[in-house]
């Protein structure tokens, strides 16, 4: 062999070790979506059950999974535009918080991201998955159920205090879910032969030093 084909071939053997790094597919990333503000020791987060889900699972994050956070610091506006830069980045998977707001935005966002929700009180009625036991669609996660207990709760209610005539109910109008609890609530409320009164609450920002 050839003096300058042994070269060829040495470089080829030291090259090739990079190239297959190089091809490989880099550190995963999950996006992390939140209505709150972002606490101020970021090891509360670290810790929390997000991280020992992933740790059970194998995953560290800055080891091998990175997590991209954005907190929307109780502006329910500011959702849509923090989901589609989840999307741009390209993440893997965005895992929403807070409910029914976070889980809608990025639904809009995207249709081929994966999707994990919690606390969504209806999913189905809201038109985030299919069916409960078929979700379909590139969103899945756990429900309250709120919409659906809600008759539960005013019955509860009022054999607790069976004198009550007038019973309040607090919500959040910027929430989704607001409109089919508050139907459901007052149903039931008619059913018992009780009053409903509906005070409308949004959140308040908490202002950090």
């Amino acid at each position: 062999m050839k003096r300058r084909e042994l070269l060829l071939v040495t470089a080829g053997g030291v090259s090739t070790p990079r190239m297959l790094r190089a091809q490989q597919k880099a550190m995963p990333v999950i996006g992390l979506l939140n209505v709150s503000s972002s606490p101020t020791d970021l090891g509360e987060i670290r810790r929390g059950p997000i991280a020992q889900g992933l740790n059970q699972a194998g995953y560290v994050e800055g080891q091998n999974v990175a997590i991209e956070r954005r907190w929307a610091n109780f502006h329910y506006d500011r959702l849509p535009a923090l989901a589609v830069d989840l999307v741009s980045r390209k993440v893997d998977l965005i895992i929403t918080l807070s409910g029914t707001p976070t889980a809608l935005a990025a639904k809009k966002a995207t249709s081929t991201i994966p999707i994990v929700f919690v606390d969504v009180g209806d999913p189905v009625g809201i038109g985030l998955v299919a069916s409960l036991a078929r979700p379909g669609g590139n969103a899945t996660g756990f429900t309250n159920i709120v919409t659906e207990l809600m008759p539960k709760l005013v019955e509860l209610l009022t054999e607790m205090v069976p004198q009550a005539k007038l019973i309040a109910l607090l919500v959040n109008p910027s929430n989704p879910n607001a409109g089919g609890v508050i139907q459901n609530t007052q149903e039931a409320a008619h059913t018992k032969g009780v009053r409903l009164v509906v005070l409308n609450a949004g959140c308040v920002r908490r202002n950090r030093p």
